[in-house]
């Protein structure tokens, strides 16, 4: 059985001079004007991956290469989708001595900020080839490489009577959706999914390939679960499984007019539910499509759905308060724990998305009204209009947990819509703003940056000393700035712009 264990560190770095042409000395990095020397620089250090596995402008992989899940216009200066480990240490050497910046990439569902920070000077690290899934039953883990989707995990454990952490889409990457938190079905009980990260192995910005656990490097095990893609790129993960082997759960659904009245039902529920329950509350303007039922076809509606790990009977007692409601559909049931990934109804194709998101502490009437007026507006550019639930596990520390591992808050709100061009996506991005704007007097303070879609200050999803032994910490892994992530840790003595 193949694990995560920590080896030595693994010199990749030493291996380029053996593999690709050797070089003057590394070009400082600098003005745009040498900015075509070092992109060739890269290009001939790179050669025998060039066409490949490494894509310059130009070249017939790179618009494929370049293009995320939500379809940001992101033009790097190079894109390299590398085949194993061993070939990431080589392509951020190469990108080191080049005077590149990297900046690591999975599925690209949060890829609006890395887009907004500039490429120009960045090399794009694919790790969408990297497909392991390794599940070890007897030991209830799981090796992910850091290109895997959460659906291939899920199907890897059911068989096993295993459930994991996931996400509400199962085609989200593990890697950024589990560094970044990681909010699934199952969260209220067990908490964030980077809490129940048991190692990661990363490419450092000397090429070296080490094993981070709770005895190996510790400080960057702790800083990459909350702090993401800013220490290096992550090539694979060990994750906790648990004896979920089905869970109790569904949706209950609601014509758009009563959302005031669900909304203040199930918010008021929400906070003193259990930890078995975890929830989210949605307006959901659907489009006639002939592949949606005929009651959801065209309609605005409102969903209640959710899951619950407890036995048919407790389970029933929980839901009472929301089923009184007398929903126009009730799906909760026993269903198959992998069943839970299409659970939420999440989009599996590419499309260009814009959105902003806020963390509530409370949601009294006066915001249950700010949320009704802007979920049922009429000709709203807002697709949907989200509230997660939060709570129970989510609010309190996990032992050993990363730089994140809970949340200060009781809701997620969430808007957003299609951009299909510039002026839709300025549309929906000015409504959404607009609401988490009126929501403001209720936030908590904190963020949960896997919802964040654009560029900024990373600083206020953390408390200052969390944020100041994050900036410690890259200090040290990346003393030169090396890489780039879609929220950006600076070093000590480094502003907090995406300048490196």
């Amino acid at each position: 059985m193949t694990t995560l264990t920590a080896p030595a560190a693994t010199p990749a770095a030493k291996a380029l001079p053996t593999l690709f042409p050797t070089l003057p000395a590394k070009p400082a990095r600098g003005a745009a004007d040498d900015l075509a020397l070092r992109v060739d620089a890269f290009r001939r250090l790179c050669a025998d991956g060039v066409g490949t596995w490494v894509h310059l402008p130009g070249d017939a992989g790179y618009d494929t290469a370049r293009t995320p899940w939500n379809l940001t216009d992101q033009r790097p200066a190079a894109v390299a989708v590398p085949r194993d480990a061993d070939e990431v240490g080589l392509v951020v050497s190469a990108a080191a001595a080049a005077g590149l910046r990297v900046a690591p990439q999975s599925t690209g569902h949060n890829a609006g900020p890395l887009a907004a920070s500039g490429l120009a000077d960045v090399v794009l690290v694919r790790t969408t080839a990297l497909q392991e899934v390794v599940v070890d039953p007897g030991r209830r883990r799981a090796r992910v490489g850091g290109g895997v989707e959460w659906q291939a995990v899920v199907e890897a454990a059911a068989p096993h009577g295993l459930a994991c952490l996931h996400g509400s889409s199962p085609n989200v990457g593990v890697a950024g959706y589990s560094l970044g938190g990681g909010i699934g079905w199952y969260a209220r009980q067990l908490g964030l999914a980077t809490s129940h990260l048991t190692a990661v192995e990363v490419v450092l910005a000397d090429g070296r390939i080490v094993t981070a656990d709770a005895e190996h490097h510790a400080e960057l095990f702790w800083a990459v679960r909350g702090g993401g893609g800013n220490f290096g790129v992550v090539t694979a993960l060990e994750l906790e499984l648990f004896a979920i082997p089905t869970a109790y759960a569904g949706m209950m659904i609601f014509d758009a007019g009563r959302t005031r009245e669900v909304l203040t039902r199930w918010s008021a529920w929400a906070v003193d539910a259990p930890d078995e329950v975890t929830t989210s509350f949605r307006v959901l303007h659907l489009p006639p499509l002939p592949e949606l039922p005929p009651f959801l076809s065209g309609r605005s509606v409102v969903i209640v759905d959710g899951a619950v790990l407890a036995d048919d009977a407790r389970a029933a007692e929980v839901l009472a308060p929301l089923r009184d409601l007398q929903p126009e559909v009730d799906t909760f049931g026993r269903v198959p724990a992998a069943a839970l990934t299409r659970l939420h109804m999440d989009p599996e194709d590419g499309m260009p998305v814009a959105s902003d998101s806020l963390m509530l502490a409370s949601l009294p009437a006066e915001a249950v009204e700010v949320v009704t007026r802007a979920a049922t507006q009429p000709g709203s550019a807002l697709m949907m209009v989200e509230l997660r639930q939060l709570g129970g596990a989510l609010g309190r520390h996990h032992p050993g947990g990363g730089a994140v591992d809970r949340f200060d808050g009781q809701f997620l709100a969430f808007a957003g819509g299609l951009a299909l061009d510039a002026a839709m996506g300025m549309a929906t991005q000015a409504e959404a703003l607009a609401l988490t704007g009126a929501l403001a007097p209720w936030a908590s303070g904190s963020a949960y940056l896997n919802f964040v879609e654009t560029e900024g200050d990373a600083s206020g999803a953390f408390t200052d000393a969390t944020w100041e032994r994050l900036r410690a910490v890259r200090s040290v892994v990346d003393p030169d700035g090396l890489f780039l992530a879609n929220h950006v840790v600076p070093r000590l003595g480094e502003g907090g712009s995406t300048e490196c």
